[in-house]
C-alpha cells in the first residue's frame, strides 16, 4: 500500500501557512463558522482617545456659534409689524396734518411684538420701561435702533417725533446735516413749557410711510417731502398740546402738568384780600378826612388858588 497522503498545510489568504491552529470542537474536528479576528491590543489608544481635544474644541465652538445666531437672531428681528401704510392727504384749509384713528396707549413688554393697524403709528401699544419708552429725546442715526414700540411712549407724554426715510432720499450727506440745527431751535411745549430734551423730539429713521418725512405727535401726523422747520415747530405748538375751554385735556394723553383753569385765579384772590388794593381800604376811600368830609369839601384852602390857574 501506498504511504497515506500528508493533507497539504493550511494556507492563510495570502498563501502563506499559517502557523496558527484551527479551533477544533472536543473530539477533534475542525469547527465551522469560526471566525479568527485579530485581538485588539488594550494599550492602544481609542479612537476618541485620540482626537479627544479637537472633538471637544469644534463641540465648543459649535455651541458658541449657535447661541450667538440666535441671540443676534432674536436681538434684530423686527419687533413691530404694520397692517396698512397711511395715505397723505390733501391738506384741510387752516389746518396743519391729517388726523390718524386713535389705536390706544396700553403697555407692552420690551420683546413683545407689535401690530400697528397703520404706520407710521401716532398712537398705539409702547414699551414702558426706563431708555426703552419713552426713548431719550435726540437724533438717531439711520443704523440706530428706535422703534414704534418705544417712541410712541414720547408721543403719550406730548413729545414730538420726526421721522426720515432713507429709501426717499433723505439720508444723503445734506439732508442728515439739517437735522442737528432742528433739535437745536425746537420750542418748549405750549401749555407745560416742556423744554427740549425731555420728552421730545425724537428724530429717527422710519421706512413705512408716504413720505420723506412725517411729524408726528399724538393722533396727528404732518407728512412732508421737504424738511419744513418752521411748519413743523407750529404743527408741534397748535397740536402737541390742547385742552377744552373748560379747562379739560384734549391731548395729550399723559399731559405733563395740570391745566392752566385748574389753579386758582390770581385776581380772584387779589379782590377778597381787603388790603389788596387802595379801593377796597377803608383808610383810603372810606376815611371821612378824604372825599367824604364837609370840611374838605368846602374849604377855602381846598379851591383853586388864583395865582395858580
Amino acid at each position: 500500500m501506498s504511504e497515506p497522503t500528508k493533507r497539504p498545510a493550511e494556507s492563510t489568504t495570502s498563501g502563506r501557512s499559517s502557523s496558527r491552529k484551527s479551533s477544533t470542537s472536543p473530539t477533534g474536528t475542525r469547527r465551522a463558522g469560526r471566525r479568527e479576528t485579530p485581538r485588539r491590543r488594550y494599550d492602544e489608544p481609542s479612537t476618541f482617545e485620540r482626537f479627544r481635544t479637537p472633538i471637544i474644541a469644534i463641540a465648543v465652538i459649535a455651541v458658541v456659534v449657535g447661541v450667538g445666531a440666535f441671540v443676534f437672531t432674536s436681538a434684530s428681528a423686527a419687533t413691530y409689524t404694520c397692517t396698512t401704510v397711511d395715505t397723505a392727504q390733501a391738506p384741510v384749509e387752516g389746518e396743519l396734518g391729517q388726523v390718524q384713528p386713535d389705536m390706544g396707549n396700553s403697555h407692552v413688554s420690551p420683546g413683545e411684538k407689535v401690530t400697528y393697524a397703520v404706520c407710521p403709528p401716532a398712537s398705539g401699544k409702547h414699551v414702558n420701561q426706563s431708555q426703552r419708552g419713552p426713548i431719550p429725546a435726540r437724533v438717531y442715526g439711520p443704523d440706530d435702533a428706535a422703534v414704534p414700540n418705544g417712541w410712541i411712549h414720547n408721543l403719550e407724554h406730548g413729545g414730538l417725533v420726526l421721522l426720515y426715510s432713507c429709501d426717499k432720499g433723505a439720508c444723503d450727506e445734506a439732508s442728515l446735516a439739517q437735522l442737528q440745527p432742528f433739535v437745536a431751535g425746537f420750542p418748549p411745549s405750549a401749555i407745560c413749557e416742556i423744554p427740549p430734551g425731555a420728552v421730545g423730539p425724537v428724530v429717527a429713521r422710519f421706512e413705512e410711510m408716504p413720505t420723506r418725512y412725517a411729524a408726528l405727535i399724538w393722533d396727528r401726523v404732518l407728512y412732508l417731502d421737504t424738511l419744513d422747520v418752521q411748519q413743523i415747530y407750529d404743527f408741534f405748538l397748535r397740536y402737541g398740546e390742547q385742552i377744552t375751554d373748560a379747562g379739560q385735556w384734549i391731548s395729550p394723553p399723559e399731559p405733563q402738568c395740570n391745566p392752566p383753569a385748574a389753579s386758582p385765579e390770581p385776581s380772584a384772590s387779589a379782590e377778597a384780600s381787603p388790603s389788596a388794593s387802595a379801593g377796597a381800604s377803608p383808610s383810603a376811600a372810606a376815611s371821612p378826612s378824604a372825599a367824604a368830609s364837609p370840611s374838605a369839601a368846602a374849604s377855602p384852602e381846598a379851591s383853586p388858588s388864583p395865582s395858580a390857574s
